[in-house]
C-alpha cells in the first residue's frame, strides 16, 4: 500500500538532505509553517519520509486511540545507545510490562514523600543560598536544582554522592548534542567529530556510575524511600518476574535524561514570563503569600496555588518538547492518508500548542487562557505537553507537583528581575531552552 500522493511537503526542502538542515538550523520556524499546508504533511530527513499530523484530533489518535498501531520512531531509536530498553525507547509487550512495574512509584503517595523529603527542602537550600542584588545564571541553576532533585529522589544519600556529581556533569553534554544525532543521517554517527565523541564519553560515564549505584543499592535490599529501591522491588503482577539490574540502569538513565530536563526549562520559562509581565507576578506572588503564609510550601499547599498552576501550564504550552515520532507498525490511514507498515509518523506539540484555533494570539502569555471555562473548550490533542495515551509520560504528575513547589517556594522569597539589555530566545536541543537567562535577585516582603 503507497501512501497517498498529494500529500503536501513541508517548504524548505534540500536536495538530497531534505529537511535536515531547517529542522537542525530553525525547527520552530518550520514547524510553525506546518499547520497551513495541511492535516498530514511530508517531512523528508535525508532520503526517509516523516509524515506529521497537524491536528488535535489526529494527534489524539496516533498518540492514544490507534496507539496500539504505532512504536517509537526513528529518534528513539537513535536514543538507544543512551537509553537502552528504557520507557522512552521500548515497545510493544515490554514496554507495557515495564511501565506496569514502575507506575507505583509514580503514584500520589510517593509523590507526596518526594516533595516532602526533597523538593521543598532542596529549593529552601537555594533561596537561602540567594543574596540580595546577585546575578544568578537563573537557567543554570534550574538546571542543577533539577538534576539534584532526580537525583536525591532516585538514589538515597548515601549512594547518591558520585551518582549526582556525574549526573550534573555528563547530563547536559548529552543534551546538548542530542538533537544533532536524531535528526542526522546514520553516518554522522560514526564520524569521529567532538559531539560524538563527548556525546558517547558522557553516556559511558553516565553508565558506569549508575550501573554502580544499581548494584550497592541491589546489595543493600528494601525500600530507602528513594525511586531506585522502587525499581529494584517492583514485581510484575502477570509474571511475578522483577527487573534485571541492567533494565533498572535504563529506566533511571531515561527518568533523569528526560524529567529534570524539562522540569528546569519549565522554571527557567516560569520565572522569565513573569519578569516580563508585572501584572502575572503580582497575582502569582499574592496567591503565594497567602497559601503558604509565611511557611515553606508542602504538597498539602497544591490544590490552592491554582494561579500558580496556570502560569505553569501557559509555560508548557508555549515551550513544550518539539516533537514526538511514531512508526507504524501495520497499514494505518490517518487523515486520508494511506501509510503502510514501516512509515515514520510524528505530531508536534510545538505547532498544536500554537494553533490559534484553540489558543487565541498564541505569542501572548497569558495564564489566564486556563480558566476552567476557557479550558474546557481545548479539544484533547490540542495541549499535550506530556503526549498522550498508553505512553503518557509516567512523570506528569511528578513534574508539575516539582513546579509548583520550586516556584512557591522561590517566589515567596524573592523577586527574579530580568536583566537589561539581554536578549533571551529558545535554543532547541532537547527542549526548547533559554539561550542564557541572567536575573537579578531582588528580596521581597510577603503581604
Amino acid at each position: 500500500m503507497a501512501p497517498t500522493p498529494e500529500v503536501a511537503v513541508a517548504p524548505g526542502r534540500w536536495p538530497l538532505l531534505g529537511h535536515t538542515v531547517p529542522m537542525l538550523r530553525d525547527p520552530l520556524k518550520l514547524l510553525s509553517s506546518l499547520r497551513s499546508h495541511g492535516d498530514v504533511v511530508r517531512l523528508d530527513f535525508g532520503p526517509m519520509p516523516v509524515y506529521l499530523v497537524t491536528t488535535p484530533e489526529l494527534a489524539w489518535r496516533l498518540l492514544a486511540v490507534e496507539a496500539g498501531k504505532f512504536d517509537k520512531g526513528i529518534v528513539f531509536d537513535k536514543m538507544r545507545p543512551l537509553f537502552g530498553d528504557g520507557l522512552a525507547t521500548s515497545n510493544g509487550a515490554f514496554n507495557q510490562r515495564q511501565r506496569r512495574m514502575m507506575l507505583p512509584a509514580f503514584q500520589r503517595s510517593r509523590i507526596e514523600l518526594y516533595a516532602e523529603t526533597t523538593m521543598t527542602k532542596i529549593a529552601v537550600d537555594l533561596a537561602d543560598s540567594w543574596k540580595p542584588g546577585e546575578v544568578v545564571e537563573f537557567d543554570r541553576r534550574m538546571q542543577d536544582l533539577a538534576l539534584t532533585i532526580s537525583g536525591r529522589t532516585l538514589f538515597s544519600t548515601e549512594l547518591g554522592d558520585d551518582a549526582l556529581a556525574e549526573i550534573q556533569r555528563s547530563i547536559p553534554i548529552m543534551l546538548k548534542y542530542v538533537m544533532v544525532r536524531a535528526f542526522s543521517p546514520k553516518f554522522v554517527e560514526r564520524l569521529p567529530i567532538p559531539a560524538n565523541r563527548e556525546f558517547d564519553a558522557a553516556a559511558a560515564r553516565l553508565r558506569r556510575v549508575i550501573g554502580d549505584a544499581v548494584l550497592k543499592a541491589r546489595e543493600k535490599g528494601g525500600d530507602q524511600g528513594d525511586l531506585l529501591s522502587m525499581l529494584l522491588l517492583a514485581k510484575d503482577d502477570e509474571t511475578g518476574e522483577t527487573m534485571t539490574d541492567r533494565q533498572v540502569e535504563d529506566e533511571v538513565i531515561t527518568i533523569l535524561t528526560t524529567g529534570a530536563e524539562t522540569t528546569a526549562v519549565a522554571l527557567a520559562w516560569f520565572f522569565h514570563e513573569i519578569g516580563q509581565r508585572p501584572d502575572v507576578e503580582r497575582r502569582f506572588h499574592a496567591e503565594v503569600d497567602e497559601v503558604l503564609d509565611g511557611g515553606p510550601a508542602r504538597f498539602e499547599h497544591l490544590p490552592r496555588l491554582v494561579y500558580t498552576q496556570r502560569i505553569i501550564n501557559e509555560v508548557v504550552r508555549r515551550t513544550p518538547p518539539v516533537i514526538l515520532m511514531r512508526r507504524a507498525r501495520e497499514d494505518v490511514e490517518l487523515g486520508g492518508v494511506r501509510l503502510p507498515a514501516g512509515t515514520e509518523v510524528a505530531v508536534s506539540q510545538h505547532t498544536l500548542h500554537r494553533d490559534p484555533r484553540w489558543f487565541p494570539e498564541p505569542g501572548r502569555f497569558d495564564p489566564d487562557r486556563w480558566e476552567p471555562e476557557r479550558a474546557a473548550e481545548v479539544p484533547k490533542g490540542a495541549f499535550i505537553p506530556f503526549g498522550a495515551g498508553p505512553r503518557l509520560c509516567p512523570g506528569h504528575q511528578f513534574a508539575p507537583t516539582e513546579i509548583a513547589l520550586v516556584a512557591a517556594t522561590i517566589g515567596a522569597r524573592w523577586r527574579l528581575e530580568p536583566v537589561p539589555g539581554v536578549k533571551v530566545f529558545p535554543k532547541i536541543k532537547a527542549t526548547m531552552q533559554p539561550n542564557r537567562l541572567p536575573m537579578t535577585v531582588l528580596p521581597r516582603t510577603s503581604g
